[in-house]
């Protein structure tokens, strides 16, 4: 199949396309557009801000969804050869007008800046507010690179304030290097630097 790759400039394709197909029954569920190997890339002042990555993305255009199978995304920091997050779920949904986002069956998130991996069944993206959040009842797993690895319920994270909060239980074993231990231990090994001497 060939690759369809989709920059802002072209998104008539994807973003604001539509077709009369004639009338409908009131439930009928078909999707307006079909497409397979999907790449598509949200352009902000001619900088790449965010590719998408779908194996099949299926468009309602009464509905004003699109349903993306095996979905992955990389987010750019300041240049395009910086990825600064990525993920992937088994399926997601974006509403085409707000272009919220639920990804769905089975989510792993990493956000390199934070040093943090995030994994769990689901998730929702709230674009306008820039928020994270999973179910009430759902378990969320966040993983750091330095052992700390724990669980909790009712998961909601911030990107602008860069926080996130468990709205109910957590468990699990989260370690904190302290600034003053590390400056002990720098002075500690400058006093047998200058001992050795």
């Amino acid at each position: 199949m060939k690759k369809i790759i989709f920059l802002l400039a072209l998104a008539g394709l994807i973003l604001s396309c539509s077709f009369d197909y004639g009338e409908k029954d009131e439930g009928d569920t078909l999707p307006d557009i079909i497409m397979e190997n999907v790449e598509y890339v949200r352009m902000r002042s001619s900088e790449p801000q965010v590719r998408f990555l779908a194996e099949t993305v299926e468009r309602y255009e009464d509905l004003r969804i699109m349903d993306l199978q095996n979905f992955s995304f990389e987010q750019y920091g300041s240049s395009i050869k910086e990825i600064n997050a990525y993920g992937r779920a088994g399926s997601a949904s974006i509403e085409i007008d707000s272009m919220d986002l639920r990804l769905d069956d089975g989510v792993r998130i990493e956000v390199d800046s934070e040093d943090i991996a995030i994994e769990t069944k689901w998730l929702e993206w709230k674009d306008k507010d820039k928020k994270i959040t999973g179910g009430d009842e759902e378990e969320v797993h966040i993983i750091q690179d330095n052992g700390t690895s724990f669980s909790g319920i009712g998961f909601h994270a911030d990107a602008r304030l860069r926080s996130w909060e468990f709205s109910g239980g957590v468990w699990g074993t989260y370690y904190h290097e302290d600034d003053e231990e590390e400056d002990e231990d720098e002075e500690n090994d400058d006093d047998e630097k200058e001992s050795d001497e």
